[in-house]
Order: C-alpha cells, then sequence, then structure tokens
C-alpha cells in the first residue's frame, strides 16, 4: 500500500498533467495554423437605394394656417373741385356702392357775349352770373360710412379723400412657401376654410395667390387679401379694433418650412359669422391625376415642369476574382468553393423628364420614363433624411449633448 501512494500515484498524476500540456500544444501551434475550410462570401453590396416608377394618384393639396382679417375701409375721393353744398350720408349710415355721398359744386366762366353788329340792339337775357355744375361723389363700395371729413361750404379738390365706408367683409389669408408658390401655379378658384372654433368648414370661391413684392408695394385700397396697412378705424358708433394686416399673412410661419414668399388669400362669403383674428386653415386642391407614373420627390432635381432623374445602375457579368476564397488560400481550397462570376455595376444614368403634380412626398412623370424602371431614391449629393428607430433601438446624440 505504501508503494501505490509513494510510486504509482505520483506517476499516474504525472501521466494526466503530460497528456494535458501536449492537448493544448496541439490546440495552439498546429491546429492554430491550418487553414479553416470557407464557404461562400456573402455577395451583399452597399449601394444607393433604389425606387421603382410606380402608378398611382396625385392629389395635389396645399394646406396651410391662416387668420381672418377685416377688410380696410375704401377711401371717398372727390370727383370734382368745388364747393361742398350737400352731404346725403353722414357717418354711422349705411350706403350702396355708387349711391351719392355728398354733393360738389363747380363754378364755371360763362361765355364771353359777343357784341352786337352794327346797327343791331343788344339782345336782353345775356347776363354776367356764373354757371353752376353740380357732381355727386359716389361710395366705392357698399357699406356703412365709417368718416366724412368735409362740411357744407367746404372747398374740396379733385381726388382729395373726403370720408371712408367700411365694407365689413373679411378675408382668409396666410403665408405660402415657393414650392408651395409652384405647385399652385394653376390658380385654384376655390378653397375649403375650417375656422378655428368657428362654423362647419364652407368653401371660399375666390382664392388669389399674391408675392410678398406686389404686397409690399399695394397702398389701403382694395379687397384682395388684407395686405394693406390697417390699423384702428373709428366709426360713428365708437372705437372697434380691425385686423391687423401683416405682410406674409398671419405671420405664422409656414408649416412646409422655408421662408414666406407670397400670400394665399380669400374672401369670406358675406352672412359668414367670422371675426378678425380669429385663425383658420385654408385646404387648397390645384389638381388631381389618377393612375399615372410617380416616383418620390426626393428622386428628382426639380419639381416643376422639367426635372433629372437617376436610373439606377444595373449588375452586369464581369470578369474578376472568384468570391468565396480566403485571400491567400491554396489554390486546392479556392476550387472547392463554387464558380461565381464577378457582378459589375454599371454607374447611374442620368434622363431628363417632364413633370406633372405633385403632392410634397411623390411627382407625376408625364414623359421620359417608364413603368417599373428604377431610379435613385435620392438624388446623387443630397443628404438622405434622418431613419426614424425602430423598436427597441437607441437614439445616441453627439458626445456630450
Amino acid at each position: 500500500m505504501s508503494v501505490f501512494r509513494r510510486v504509482v500515484l505520483p506517476v499516474a498524476w504525472l501521466l494526466v498533467f503530460a497528456v494535458i500540456a501536449l492537448a493544448l500544444v496541439k490546440i495552439a501551434f498546429i491546429d492554430g495554423l491550418r487553414a479553416e475550410e470557407s464557404g461562400p462570401a456573402p455577395m451583399a453590396q452597399v449601394g444607393t437605394p433604389a425606387v421603382p416608377a410606380v402608378r398611382a394618384t396625385v392629389t395635389n393639396t396645399v394646406q396651410i394656417k391662416a387668420t381672418v382679417q377685416s377688410d380696410p375701409a375704401q377711401p371717398v375721393r372727390s370727383t370734382a373741385a368745388g364747393t361742398v353744398v350737400h352731404i346725403y350720408r353722414d357717418a354711422g349710415t349705411t350706403v350702396a356702392k355708387g349711391e351719392a355721398v355728398i354733393q360738389v359744386r363747380t363754378e364755371q366762366p360763362r361765355e364771353p357775349a359777343q357784341a352786337p353788329a352794327p346797327g343791331e340792339e343788344a339782345t336782353e337775357g345775356q347776363s354776367s352770373e356764373p354757371v353752376y355744375v353740380y357732381t355727386d361723389v359716389p361710395a366705392p363700395a357698399g357699406g356703412k360710412v365709417s368718416e366724412l371729413g368735409v362740411l357744407i361750404d367746404q372747398q374740396v379738390t379733385v381726388g382729395e379723400t373726403v370720408g371712408k365706408v367700411d365694407p365689413g367683409s373679411y378675408t382668409v389669408s396666410g403665408p405660402v412657401t415657393a414650392a408651395q408658390q409652384f405647385r399652385l401655379l394653376g390658380r385654384p378658384g376655390s378653397a375649403e376654410v375650417a375656422l378655428t372654433g368657428g362654423p362647419a368648414p364652407f368653401t371660399c370661391p375666390a382664392v388669389t395667390v399674391k408675392t410678398n413684392a406686389s404686397d409690399a408695394g399695394a397702398s389701403g385700397g382694395g379687397t384682395g387679401g388684407g395686405t394693406g396697412a390697417a390699423g384702428l378705424v373709428v366709426p360713428a358708433g365708437g372705437l372697434q379694433p380691425a385686423a391687423v394686416a401683416i405682410p406674409g399673412g398671419g405671420g405664422e410661419a409656414p408649416q412646409d418650412g422655408g421662408p414666406a414668399t407670397g400670400t394665399l388669400s380669400c374672401a369670406i362669403p358675406s352672412g359668414t359669422e367670422v371675426f378678425a383674428g380669429l385663425g383658420a386653415t385654408m385646404t387648397v386642391t390645384a389638381g388631381e391625376s389618377k393612375n399615372v407614373i410617380t416616383v418620390p420627390l426626393s428622386s428628382v432635381k426639380g419639381s416643376v415642369k422639367e426635372g433629372i432623374v437617376w436610373l439606377a445602375g444595373e449588375a452586369v457579368p464581369g470578369a474578376g476574382a472568384v468570391p468565396g476564397a480566403a485571400p491567400g488560400a491554396p489554390a486546392r481550397e479556392a476550387q472547392e468553393v463554387p464558380a461565381r462570376e464577378a457582378q459589375e455595376v454599371r454607374e447611374p444614368e442620368q434622363r431628363r423628364v417632364k413633370l406633372g403634380l405633385n403632392d410634397g412626398s411623390k411627382v407625376e412623370v408625364t414623359s421620359g420614363l417608364a413603368e417599373g424602371e428604377m431610379v435613385l431614391e435620392f438624388v446623387p449629393g443630397a443628404a438622405a433624411p434622418p431613419a426614424m428607430p425602430g423598436p427597441g433601438q437607441m437614439v445616441y446624440g453627439p458626445a456630450g449633448g
């Protein structure tokens, strides 16, 4: 028993440790240097995303935030020079368009009397009294006479403002961007207006689009869009605030981004219960195209009449190394990999196309592109929109943010 403990057992442990050491040496220095068998390499390539040209319906609908504004008072201008002899309508009274507000008397010199011929007597009835012409000054619009700044026997000149008529009408207007103005080149005839906290949506029949340049040059008169400078109008019944007309309409930032380049306005039909300063949403539909070839707006350089798209490059057979073989692998191992031809991708082809309507996300292609043709989803060189994180994905900001 003592021999087993002193001789046999230590020898057995030495043999076990020797076997373990040999196995580790084999794994580290022999099997680690042997070339591993490799399967076919993945053929996926990272490229620009492409989308097909598909048929769809394009509805050119523009929606903007707007504000209800009071139409400015119309000036009553004298159409003759002379003396005010009659006032038909005082401040605070209602007047119809073309109805006389005041009357002006103009004195005209009488033609000189002809001298009687020799032997003839002077004709009786010839007098040196002047001749007077009476002119009625009409109201430029129907409404209430808000101001009247003349008195009886007051002298007035041609074109002088003698009063103002408040039409009592309203206009809803809002800012539009350059992209929205291009989409409204068809000059839509009507718009649907939804008032914030007001009555049910109604149709506004007469829509006008003005640029900021034309609005800046316009002055007081007119009812098209309320872009003239308006302040407080003092009617006969007291002080009532009118809408402050801000160039660009409503003073709100366009929701599609970019600076406001114009104003979309529409006269509110009479009888609609509104007041100045009320918020509204204007929805304008400027055309619809059904079952037409469309591509994403991000695929086209340009969005009006003409544009440029890039056809996605096709993969064609080409010469190259056999995919799947590890670099530096022996020829015998490379032959074990299935033989495949390398794929070579052509450069995207630029093509001009004719464009129709667009709805802000896709655009109609009227010619130059066939259904099913693949185009790049984004214009080369343009930044793609950031992708939204999927479920369970984390969004990391810049360091220190």
